[in-house]
């Protein structure tokens, strides 16, 4: 960049509508989803120029009416892909020597046309692929989105800015370049703004990327890609690609231009990619970055100078926004034997004042469906376990039905047992699992919280104590990346709270922060030294 040094437009969060009835927003959207809804689209595979249709397709259908098609996409085969990893590569040249500001206003115009134009499709898009009620949809589809797009614009101008010092004589200077190759982005169906800043993040920096979305999140996705396209993101940067999971990435992982991977999704799928790149290291031209940011069993505990209302709260919001399917949802909860039985009636009082589990449609749903059958099974089978389970017991929720969308009520767990399965289990649904410990036991309780999960993602501690929420701090600082004082274990905000987890939770790159763009790049050092030395002898030699 030789023209100037230039400034990006300073970011700032994207307010959150609120939907009253009546709004215009609100009506909007709803007669976008109704023009979606009784739509059919049909989704091809988006490699370089290309919109590819196989032919072989899979039906869409919305989780909480899943006899209703409201489309189809087509599946790649490995040609397709191999395809794609080859059009990423043609690309990459244009694309990592295009001056960074130039790689800004697309992403920048991305954010603007979300905030706009886009903004119904994209949240009725997503309410009907995931189920989303509309202020879920309106904090993730829009908001969020919009806050990765212009929040990592303003972090790449600083890591670009990031410069060393230089001696007299000499200047240094540090270049990031993009990876040497492609970076594969795999997405989760949970949140939409996470399916399109992956692919975007590493595209930003300069990078050509393999996407491939979840089966479950093609309708939203297919959104995203008209918005890209739209701002002027160039084909082939950014190639699409649908089908199955096991093929897409054996031939992505085999490729010797394979750079990196940007993951969000299950642990154990995680593992099995890392080993796999492990098993096939010797191929790569470089060593590939691996991101991920995988599961979670994010907790609650409250100490016995919690406020009552403040901690029921903090678990009905934070255990059933969603359908319990964020990351960081609210899954196990420890409350104090003094003020538990407060709490819980509470927790019960709202669960009462839920809807019945219906679509998103109807706004005054609080509660939709789960994203697809097999979570409706596996949360049935953990909810009838309960019933049957001689040390857990079912005290408010429990039913669930399939035969119009995937119901499952808000379901609260109370067990004797802090071993519990559903304590250390990832349900990845509205079923949250409460565990009451002695006042006096506090300590101790804390040191439970620290060792029942795997995981290290989210979690919460409620307290009017300051001495008890520093011990909190301490005990609990390596199992939660995100740690949340006097508040629910969810909703980060970009360049609030960035966002990521340890142990099984991933490698904690912190999306929504420089952290992650940094991983990226690979930085180039320059020297350039003004007079040369013509003497090999120093001064020490006399």
């Amino acid at each position: 960049m030789g023209k100037g040094f230039f400034q990006v437009p300073t970011a700032i969060n994207e307010p959150v509508k609120t939907y009253v009835p009546g709004s215009p927003e609100r009506e909007e959207v709803l007669k976008q989803y109704k023009a979606f809804y009784n739509d059919k689209v049909d989704v091809p595979l988006y490699i370089g120029s290309e919109e590819i249709k196989t032919g072989n397709t899979t039906p869409m259908s919305p989780p909480h009416d899943h006899k209703h098609i409201v489309g189809h996409y087509h599946l790649a085969e490995k040609e397709h892909v191999e395809k794609a990893i080859s059009n990423c590569l043609e690309a990459r040249d244009a694309w990592a020597n295009l001056t960074w500001e130039q790689r800004a206003a697309i992403f920048l115009k991305a954010a603007e046309l979300i905030a706009g134009p886009y903004r119904a499709k994209m949240n009725a898009a997503t309410m009907i692929a995931q189920s989303k009620n509309i202020y879920q949809a309106e904090i993730d589809s829009a908001c969020e989105i919009i806050d990765f797009l212009r929040f990592n614009v303003e972090y790449m101008s600083q890591i670009y800015g990031e410069q060393p010092e230089s001696s007299e004589g000499i200047w240094n200077r540090v270049e990031y370049r993009p990876l040497e190759g492609f970076v594969y982005a795999i997405t989760p169906f949970n949140f939409t703004a996470i399916a399109g800043n992956l692919p975007a993040s590493a595209a930003m920096m300069g990078n050509v990327v393999v996407w491939k979305p979840s089966d479950s999140q093609v309708y939203s996705a297919k959104v995203i890609v008209d918005v890209f396209k739209e701002a002027g993101l160039p084909d082939g940067v950014i190639n699409v690609v649908y089908g199955d999971p096991v093929m897409i990435s054996d031939t992505v992982l085999s490729s010797p231009d394979f750079s990196g991977i940007h993951f969000t999704g299950s642990t154990d799928v995680f593992k099995s990619l890392w080993k796999q790149i492990g098993n096939n290291i010797h191929k790569y031209k470089t060593y590939p970055r691996i991101v991920g940011e995988t599961g979670g069993k994010d907790f609650i505990i409250a100490h016995p100078t919690a406020n009552p209302q403040q901690v029921a709260t903090a678990i009905t919001r934070g255990a059933f926004e969603f359908q319990g399917q964020k990351c960081s949802a609210a899954s196990r909860v420890y409350l104090p034997k003094s003020t538990a039985n407060e709490i819980l009636d509470l927790v019960k009082t709202d669960v009462d004042s839920f809807n019945k589990p219906g679509s998103p449609e109807d706004m005054s749903n609080f509660i939709t469906a789960v994203i697809h059958e097999g979570a409706f099974d596996k949360l049935a089978k953990y909810i009838d376990q309960a019933k049957a389970d001689d040390d857990a017991e079912i005290i408010a929720g429990g039913n669930y039905d399939k035969s119009v969308g995937y119901f499952i009520e808000p379901t609260v767990i109370l067990t004797t047992n802090p071993q519990y399965e559903t304590m250390y289990t990832e349900l990845f649904g509205p079923v949250v699992t409460v565990y009451i410990y002695e006042d006096s036991d506090w300590s101790e309780t804390l040191k439970l919280v620290d060792s029942t999960s795997e995981y290290g993602l989210t979690g919460a501690v409620l307290s009017a104590d300051r001495y008890a929420i520093d011990e909190a701090t301490k005990a609990l600082q390596n199992c939660a990346g995100n740690f949340y004082i006097n508040d629910k274990p969810t909703g980060a905000v970009v360049g609030q709270q960035p966002f990521g987890g340890a142990r099984g939770s991933g490698t904690n790159d912190k999306a929504g922060s420089m952290q992650n763009l940094l991983r990226w790049v690979s930085p180039r050092l320059i020297k350039e030294t003004f007079v040369t030395p013509e003497d090999y002898r120093y001064p020490f030699l006399g």
